[in-house]
């Protein structure tokens, strides 16, 4: 699912002569990985950053301070910032940001396991996955992949 899905965004960014970069938290560069995994994918995948941290997403991806401190680090708004701040500072076309709680730890009732926020330019989702820690990563990635997909033939 994942390489089949990754092949698709590569081809569709290689016909639009597009390219991406991705900021990723609780899937670890899963999503990296899996559009490395195309061959061809050096044509259209900038740069993946894993900003597992708060520091790092401030560092890395200009997430703002207040923005954690407002609404924490899995929220719409870290989400959005994550993902136009990996897009501007590496000069890509799309720039997705995720940012969640894949568990089996870390959840409360106003933040669950499996919340996950995914930002493709701006455009924020938020997904409740279901599943282990390793289903909602999986999870999440198909979603992003997904979501590049819809936003380019959308937009190109």
């Amino acid at each position: 699912m994942l390489l089949k899905d990754a092949d698709k965004v590569v081809k569709l960014l290689k016909k639009h002569k597009l390219t991406i970069s991705t900021a990723e938290s609780c899937t670890g560069g899963l999503l990296s990985g899996a559009i490395t995994a195309v061959s061809g994918s050096s044509d259209v995948f900038n740069a993946g950053i894993v900003t597992y941290s708060n520091d790092a997403k401030m560092k890395y991806l200009g997430v703002k301070e207040e923005t954690l401190q407002k609404y924490g680090a899995v929220s719409e708004q870290t989400a959005y910032e994550m993902s136009m701040g990996v897009k501007e500072k590496n000069g890509a076309d799309i720039g997705v940001g995720i940012t969640g709680i894949a568990g089996p730890t870390g959840g409360t009732e106003e933040k669950p396991v499996g919340l996950v926020y995914i930002g493709v330019n701006g455009v924020v989702t938020k997904n409740i996955f279901a599943g282990e820690r390793e289903d909602v990563r999986q999870q999440a990635v198909v979603k992003a992949l997904n979501m590049v997909l819809d936003f380019v033939e959308n937009n190109h």
